[in-house]
């Protein structure tokens, strides 16, 4: 079978997710309009970064989905738990913005980098099935190796970003941000 239908549910997935997250950004404690906004700044760098991690996330899944010349019943089943993963990630980025600066801070940046951490694996195992079983013919190399290598850091990044949860919330997510920021800055190096 062909990649279309995937792409075309796995691009309303996406869609849909991204929007959810704006649902986590509200006005929230006393005081003014003006103060509320102000203090409502975790909620936006949350939703800020989820919606970068979704972003770089449907590119590239796009550019996996570029390279392979079919999908099977394994590939299809596989996307389905990586896409249950994307569909999650409101759920944790609200956890994240309405705790981090709170008791529960350390537990809320554990709860989000393992949401993301069991993202990654999933996204990488789609490739590695997809690149060992699915390649098209006329694959370019290249561009294969390069994907391998942007997927590859990922899982480990996400890990230590975990980890550094259990220490700190705030340094936890500054890692989730910078996560996002290098693989929006990173990409077309890979591909190069």
């Amino acid at each position: 079978m062909t990649t279309e239908r995937l792409e075309t549910f796995a691009d309303g997935v996406f869609a849909i997710a991204a929007t959810l997250l704006i649902l986590n950004v509200g006005l929230q404690g006393g005081g003014s309009i003006a103060h509320q906004l102000v203090n409502g700044w975790v909620a936006y760098a949350a939703y800020a970064v989820s919606f970068l991690t979704i972003g770089i996330m449907w590119v590239n899944h796009h550019a996996i989905l570029e390279q392979l010349g079919r999908a099977d019943r394994p590939f299809l089943l596989l996307n389905v738990c990586f896409l249950l993963c994307v569909a999650f990630m409101p759920f944790p980025t609200r956890v994240l913005a309405d705790h981090l600066r709170g008791d529960g801070g350390r537990a809320a940046a554990v709860f989000y980098g393992l949401a993301m951490l069991v993202t990654a694996v999933f996204f990488n195992v789609i490739w590695q099935y997809g690149r060992r079983r699915l390649l098209r013919e006329d694959a370019d190399r290249r561009t294969v190796l390069a994907i391998s290598r942007s997927f590859a850091p990922g899982v480990t990044l996400y890990l230590v970003a975990t980890l550094v949860a259990l220490v700190s919330a705030a340094a936890s997510a500054a890692l989730y941000a910078a996560i996002a920021v290098f693989y929006v800055s990173s990409g077309e190096r890979f591909v190069r």
